[in-house]
């Protein structure tokens, strides 16, 4: 998948896997936090929960977020459900719970709530706002594991906004790519000959 932005999620809503332009639209989650109370993303993937409650860029990032707040939590109260001897998951609502009050207090709603499409209403800091339409599919037999996709109409706004997003990507992975590669020799350059001095 190119065209679409594409992420294969956890139960936990960790961020498994994504393709370069699912990368690029969530660059925010994928950012080092800006706050001082320490990382929104500790060791390990991304996550969606800690970057939408921890991270003081969600409220921008998310144009509605107290509709992605409310159903990130319920989708966390689902996978509770599913299996409530994950530690992993017991400790990152605790986490939430800990620094979180606006978690806290969605959490005490005990709303469960699974949703399989809908639409997000982004503010992507390059390339501005999109509305994208997305979809999830379960991967095999484990139920909690999602391949997640978003898709723009033809010819709208959003799907401009994707087009310029792709270009991004790829300009900023070029520049990246040249940044990290070792230097090659200068051929021209006589310190780097293999023949030996006196």
């Amino acid at each position: 998948m190119t065209g679409t932005p594409a992420f294969v999620l956890s139960g936990r809503l960790d961020i498994l896997a994504a393709n370069a332009l699912g990368r690029a639209l969530f660059s925010p989650v994928y950012a080092p936090p800006a706050d001082s109370t320490g990382p929104a993303n500790p060791l390990g993937p991304p996550n969606n929960a800690r970057f939408v409650f921890l991270d003081p860029h969600a409220n921008a990032f998310f144009r509605d977020w107290d509709e992605v707040a409310n159903d990130t939590v319920a989708m966390l109260r689902a996978e509770a459900g599913r299996d409530a001897y994950d530690r992993r998951l017991t400790d990152l609502i605790g986490e939430l719970s800990t620094r979180s009050e606006e978690f806290r207090r969605r959490w005490a709603a005990h709303n469960v709530r699974i949703h399989t499409t809908g639409a997000k209403r982004l503010h992507h800091p390059v390339v501005g706002d999109l509305d994208l339409p997305f979809e999830t599919f379960p991967l095999g037999t484990d139920s909690s594991r999602l391949l997640l996709t978003y898709t723009a109409e033809p010819a709208s706004r959003s799907q401009e906004a994707l087009n310029l997003l792709a270009s991004w990507s790829a300009t900023t992975s070029d520049a990246i790519a040249e940044r990290e590669s070792p230097a090659k020799p200068d051929p021209t350059d006589a310190s780097n000959s293999a023949e030996p001095r006196d």
